[in-house]
């Protein structure tokens, strides 16, 4: 137990051939070596756990080599090289500006550049996360850095190129490390785990990578971690369970119900993923990349950018053999809508029930694929054969306020009399009109406005004109019908509609909860209004009170006094007993 080193220490490359994933950059270290082409100042960039210090640390082995071998690596014999494998060697300085980045520091490094090397040809600075420098660090070591003893080379490291100065930059040779493939990284994954004795299958090692991001020592960790889980017998199931990453099968599961059109199946599955602790926009970007992992399938060329095992690529050709490319496109951009608007969005599990209905449907004879200038909108759940078996009515679908579902018919009955007939249109008999048969896309889903415009499409025009009491009597009865919306219905009461022209009328309130209470509810309203009104180009305004935003009441009396100003019954009453505040 004393003993034990965790992978990441334990398999640290030694040398240039040994480091995973960045053979361009270590062949022209090892070639500038081998040439004597030195340069006295290196920045090393890129992501965390790709090898930055690692190759700090063995480039300043590698110079100071007393026999260094043909192929341009250290020799790991000589006095120098057995002194930097036992981590006693002078020659090999590091600095970690994270905690050491003050001006003191630096100069405390300037000082000790002066001192030639004891043993081998270099002294080697490395400063690790270089960024976290102050300005004034910075300043005081641009000069050492431009002109450092013929004994010295620095080598900065960092993950944040951006942070540093152009200066530093202009006097440095720049190496970006990139990040590992998944190859080269499973690949690494399974010398190791043949050095310990570990069994492992290739899919495992792949989420393993995929986990990993591209940082080498993320992927030993992880893997270490997993070792410990398993017992030495690291399945794909286990590391899917011990990371808590979502299993393939759920994708094609989804996607069996997709191309079925089998919306029922399609919720429950995501309900079930959901019920798992996945969060919904997690299962939404995953089902992006599912259906992006589909479309490399098609075709054998892409199919190699799918880094994968070969049992999982074998099923994802298999599956993408059932769908076709314009397919595909629709659904990818239909799950990339969801994911730019999920942030957004306030209910965010209905968006992603949404998004599988919208995905179930794609396929469905009533979407027409084949169409692409319609918009697409959500058919009703429910089947063609179900709506014949209902007994037909003419009477109008009455729906609770506030409470009508995304698919539920807008009727719109308005009352035909003779005084009404002079100034309308002839229209037929009330036909409930669907969002669907208005046009309305998902993307638009929540913007009143553009529902309004459609449905005023549909509803024969009426012009009659109105008084301003009249709007006022109408307000006041839609709010007082209101039983559940009280602070809808309060804020009516108190904040009247003022009529500025002929169709269009202004209402003032008083905070900012009252305005969007109105704005949530202002369809509901202007259909009231429009219909008992008998004019279908009302339109509604609401604003804050500029008056209420200045009177900022302190004390009791300045309290006292505004309250006055808002109910005359309080001046009565205090001039009545002849009150006073106190």
């Amino acid at each position: 137990m004393d003993n034990y080193i965790v992978s990441a220490r334990k398999y640290r490359p030694m040398t240039f051939n040994s480091v995973v994933g960045q053979r361009a950059l270590t062949t022209t270290l090892k070639n500038a070596i081998a040439s004597g082409k030195l340069a006295h100042a290196y920045l090393f960039c890129g992501p965390r756990g790709v090898g930055k210090t690692t190759c700090a640390r063995i480039f300043a082995k590698t110079i100071n080599c007393l026999s260094p071998a043909a192929d341009g690596e250290a020799c790991n014999q000589c006095e120098s090289c057995i002194a930097f494998n036992e981590q006693r060697s002078f020659n090999i300085h590091e600095l970690d500006a994270a905690s050491n980045n003050s001006v003191d520091d630096i100069r405390s490094l300037i000082e000790q550049v002066r001192i030639p090397p004891q043993i081998g040809k270099y002294k080697v600075y490395i400063i690790d996360e270089v960024h976290m420098l102050s300005q004034a660090a910075f300043n005081a070591f641009l000069k050492t850095l431009e002109e450092p003893p013929h004994h010295a080379i620095f080598i900065l490291a960092t993950t944040e190129k951006h942070k540093i100065l152009p200066t530093i930059l202009s006097r440095c040779q720049i190496y970006d490390f990139s990040r590992i493939t998944i190859k080269d990284t499973v690949e690494h994954l399974q010398y190791v785990a043949s050095q310990e004795n570990v069994q492992t299958e290739p899919e495992a090692l792949n989420v393993l990578a995929q986990k990993a991001d591209g940082g080498m020592r993320d992927a030993l960790s992880i893997f270490d971690q997993v070792v410990s889980f398993t017992g030495g017998n690291v399945t794909y199931k286990a590391v899917i369970e011990n990371l808590n990453v979502l299993d393939y099968e759920y994708y094609f599961r989804l996607t069996d119900c997709i191309l079925a059109n089998n919306v029922v199946d399609g919720l429950l599955i995501l309900n079930e993923i959901l019920s798992k602790g996945f969060d919904g926009n997690n299962v939404i970007t995953g089902i992006a990349s599912h259906f992006r992992d589909l479309l490399l399938c098609k075709d054998p060329k892409t199919a190699e950018l799918f880094e994968v095992g070969a049992s999982i690529r074998d099923r994802y050709i298999e599956t993408a053999r059932k769908c076709n490319n314009e397919f595909l496109y629709k659904a990818i951009d239909i799950v990339n809508e969801s994911d730019l608007n999920y942030r957004l969005s306030r209910n965010k599990r209905l968006l992603s029930d949404l998004t599988v209905i919208r995905l179930c449907q794609l396929s469905s004879p009533q979407t027409g694929l084949e169409d692409q200038k319609k918009k697409q909108v959500i058919d009703p759940i429910f089947s063609k054969q179900e709506a014949k078996q209902a007994p037909a009515t003419n009477q109008p679908v009455t729906l609770p306020q506030n409470s009508r579902p995304a698919t539920a018919p807008v009727t719109r009955n308005i009352p035909s009399t003779p005084q009404a007939a002079g100034n309308t249109t002839t229209a037929s008999a009330p036909k409930p009109i669907y969002p669907g048969e208005l046009g309305i896309s998902i993307s638009a889903f929540g913007q009143k406005k553009e529902v309004e415009a459609k449905v005023e499409e549909k509803v024969e025009s009426l012009n009659e004109r109105f008084s301003p009491l009249q709007l006022i009597n109408e307000w006041k009865t839609f709010a007082e019908a209101l039983t559940e919306e009280h602070h809808l219905k309060n804020t009516m009461l108190n904040c009247l509609p003022n009529l500025i022209e002929n169709t269009l009328f202004e209402v003032v309130v008083n905070n900012p909860v009252q305005e969007q209470r109105l704005l949530e509810h202002r369809m509901d309203i202007l259909v009231k209004l429009r219909t008992q009104l008998r004019n279908t180009h009302i339109k509604m305004q609401v604003r804050i009170s500029e008056d209420n935003e200045k009177k900022l009441a302190f004390t009791p009396a300045e309290k006292f006094n505004l309250m006055m100003e808002e109910n005359e019954s309080l001046r009565r009453l205090k001039d009545e007993f002849g009150l006073e505040l106190s």
